[in-house]
């Protein structure tokens, strides 16, 4: 344990490193000290059955800062127009990788 860290109250942040699309299960994971598995397969099934998990993920992916960010967060405005250009690249990235798959 590092010295320091015991009085520091928890960040919920989206994961840099632990991410599939945006970091959102991984940092909840992370948060509540759950396997980020376990986090994924509830947004499925909320997603599934109730189809409010992909509504759910966006949301936490837009108000959830991402982490290793300065102490300074920036304003709700400034980090949904980050989020949405984020969203964005993942978009791009999805359509090129979906036509390379069409491709072979």
């Amino acid at each position: 344990m590092k010295l320091g860290m015991a009085n520091e109250p928890k960040k919920l942040q989206r994961s840099r490193t632990n991410r599939v699309i945006a970091g959102v299960c991984g940092g909840l994971a992370r948060y509540f000290n759950l396997d980020p598995t376990l986090v994924r397969v509830g947004f499925a099934i909320l997603t599934i059955f109730w189809g409010s998990g992909i509504v759910l993920y966006i949301l936490l992916w837009v108000i959830i800062p991402l982490e290793g960010k300065d102490e300074h967060q920036p304003s709700l405005g400034n980090r949904v127009r980050g989020t949405a250009e984020e969203m964005r690249s993942a978009a791009q990235k999805f359509a090129r990788d979906l036509k390379k798959s069409n491709k072979q």
